[in-house]
This record gives C-alpha cells, structure tokens and sequence, in this order.
C-alpha cells in the first residue's frame, strides 16, 4: 500500500543564501537597478571563469542564441541542425529568421545529439549546428567539431545545462564559436531570469552586444551616468534582451560559489548512482569518461520490462510518496509547431522518443541532504518492489 506523504520534497529549490541577498540590496541602494557597472563587473568575472574572451550578459539563454545566430549571419532559407531531444528555445531562435531548424536523433545513452546523425543531416543550406549538453553531460565536442570544420559551418552550444561542465578538460564556453548558458531558476547558478554568450570572436562578441540594447551605439547605457551624454545613434534594429545590475548581484554572488555547488551536486549524483545500480526497475545516468557533468539534471531511465507500470504511473507513485520530479525534454518533433509547420512525424527519431518515454528528472540541488536523497532513493526501491513485473 502506497504510504502517502505529509511533507513533500521540491523537484528544485535554488541556492539562495545571505550573500546572494546582501549582494542585492546593496545594489538596490545603490541607486542603479538595470544595466551598468554591476553588469560589467558580472561578465569580466565569467569570462574570467570559463576564460572566454568575450562574455555578454542577457536576459535569457534564448536571447543569447538568437543573438549568437545573428551574430553569424543566419537568413531567411538556411537551415541549421538541432537536437530533438531540447526545450523549445533551441528550436524556436531559428524559427524567427524564417530559417530551418533540422531535427536530428539523439544517442539512446546521454540523449546528447549523435554525431553520425547530425553529419547526415547536412545539405547544402546548412549554415550551423547547435549541439546541445542534454542535463550537463558533454557533448562529443570534438567529433562535433570535426565535422563543422569539414563542412565550414559555424557552432553554436546550447550550455544552458552545461555550468560547469568539461570536455577532455576544457570548461564548455571556449569550445566553438558561440556558447549560450541560462540562468533560469533551475539551472546550477540562477539570476532568476538571466543567460550570457561567450565567444573568442571579436565581430561575434560587438554585434551580438550592439543587437542586445536596441542596435543603439555602443555603451549606450552610460548616457545617463555623469560620463555619458544623452545624444546616441541607432546603428541597426536590436532586441531588448539587456541584463541588468540586479541579477548582476545575485549571478557575482553565485558565481562565487559554483565549484562549490558542482560539487555537492556531484556527491548527490554518486549517491543516486550507487543506489540505483542495484535497482532493475531504473537505469542511472551514464558519468562522462573524459570530461565533467554539470549534474543539472539527474535523468534516470526506466526499465520498462522490469515494472507493471509505465514512466507517467512511476511520477505518480514518486509524487504520493512527496518526490517532486520532471521529465525533460518532449522531443522537438512531438510537438504541434513541429508538425504542423515543419513536417515532422511521430516514429521520425525513434530514440528521442523512446529516451522521451521511459525519463524522469529526479531532485538535485545543493542544499537537499543525504537525508532526502536517502528519501527518494527509498521511493524507488518501494515503487520497484510493488510494481515489480
């Protein structure tokens, strides 16, 4: 019998501790709450951090991969290849300069992008690729690469799951020629709202800053301070995707911290891993050999054959229990844009859909205790032994 629970454990619950708010209402005394030096100071200390050359701090990840194909150059007919195994912004930000996103399968392991599809996928209108780090586990960068080179197509990283993870010891935000991390609340450091681009492209870097304020000249935010002028010039039609001095504080405050929140997040990761090996009803996620996982999310795989129940019953079970959990992602190609519009089909990508069918994102977040992991691993042994087959 399902043992119902009283107190109930958040799927996520971000890090926020007294530095992040003392760091914030500094800033709001200070006078300055949108873009300015809080700012500068933010994007100096990630470039510092990823050592990227160019770091540019917007208001989300979604922005920053609009403004990264931009920065490229993408128009209308090209076509640039994506993972259907994303959320919807990797897709979409094609999809607003009239271009193709192609969809491409995942590998039935990491759901990352699998090279060998994403090489098939190129034609000659293919402008870029978009490799994305499926819950902070690396893409196969170097492989990826490789083949971008051989075509002459530009790279752009979807990182919004990839804070900090490594690929054969290299920090992801130096790897291609434009890296988009998010800051969204879920994510390993949050602003709450928030994402920055990172290039070592100089041309990248200016007009993907020029288009971020409006197309307004450059450091058209000091206009109001007792350096600038209130004259300006409008060099091109921009986007209102400017971060401001408030997040700036909080992303100071957590970036300070992120090695250390990887970390506990890693001691979460090997404890669930340890746990599940001796469970048949579920698969843990697979610890990169030559590189370093974020540990953004903790995706486990079910073990369809091994349970009575499918993955959406597993939820519920895990909810009556009070385990918050996800499921990430819906593949690209299930969703209605994508077939109306596009063409897709169910049965396209068959392992997307079938990595899609048996995920669940469990709790992990640096402040949850060996106590509640403890919890939820007792959950799924509990669900294994009642609704084993």
């Amino acid at each position: 019998m399902t043992q119902i629970a009283t107190k109930f454990l958040p799927f996520h619950r971000a890090s926020i501790e007294e530095e992040e708010i003392r760091a914030v209402v500094e800033v709001l005394r200070s006078g300055w709450l949108t873009k300015g030096p809080k700012v500068q100071e933010f994007e100096t200390a990630f470039a510092a951090y990823t050592g990227a050359r160019h770091a540019l701090a917007v208001n989300s990840c979604t922005a920053a991969l609009h403004l990264g194909l931009a920065a490229i150059g993408l128009a209308e007919g090209d076509e640039v290849i994506v993972p259907t195994m994303t959320f919807a912004a990797s897709g979409e930000v094609v999809l607003y300069f009239k271009a193709r996103p192609v969809l491409v399968d995942c590998s039935g392991s990491t759901g990352q992008m699998a090279p060998d599809e994403m090489a098939r996928a190129i034609t000659s209108r293919t402008k870029a690729i978009m490799p994305m780090h499926y819950a902070g586990y690396p893409c196969d960068m170097e492989r990826i690469l490789e083949i971008a080179n051989r075509y002459n197509l530009r790279v752009i990283e979807d990182a919004a799951h990839a804070l900090p993870t490594r690929c054969k010891g290299r920090l992801v935000g130096t790897l291609s020629d434009i890296t988009c991390f998010s800051f969204y609340a879920t994510k390993t450091m949050t602003t709450g709202e928030g994402g920055m681009a990172t290039t070592e492209n100089e041309d990248f870097a200016d007009r993907m800053r020029l288009l971020s304020l409006h197309g307004i000249s450059r450091d058209a935010w000091k206009r109001y301070t007792a350096e600038g002028s209130w004259r300006y010039d409008i060099l091109e039609a921009g986007y209102k995707y400017n971060f401001t001095d408030i997040q700036a504080a909080l992303g100071l405050a957590q970036l300070a911290k992120c090695d250390a929140m990887h970390a506990r997040r890693s001691e979460l990761a090997a404890r669930y891993t340890a746990a599940i090996a001796s469970l048949e009803a579920f698969e843990a996620p697979p610890v990169p050999i030559d590189g370093q996982h974020a540990w953004h999310l903790y995706a486990i795989q079910l073990n369809t054959v091994a349970l009575r129940i499918n993955r959406d019953q597993v939820i519920e079970e895990l909810k009556q229990r009070g385990i918050g959990t996800s499921v990430h992602f819906i593949p690209l190609h299930l969703h209605s844009l994508y077939q109306g519009r596009l063409g897709y089909r169910p049965g396209q990508f068959p392992v997307a859909e079938k990595y899609f069918e048996r995920e669940i994102s469990l709790p992990i977040y640096p402040s949850m205790t060996n106590e509640q992991c403890d919890d939820v691993i007792e959950a799924l042994h509990e669900i294994t032994r009642q609704f084993r087959r």
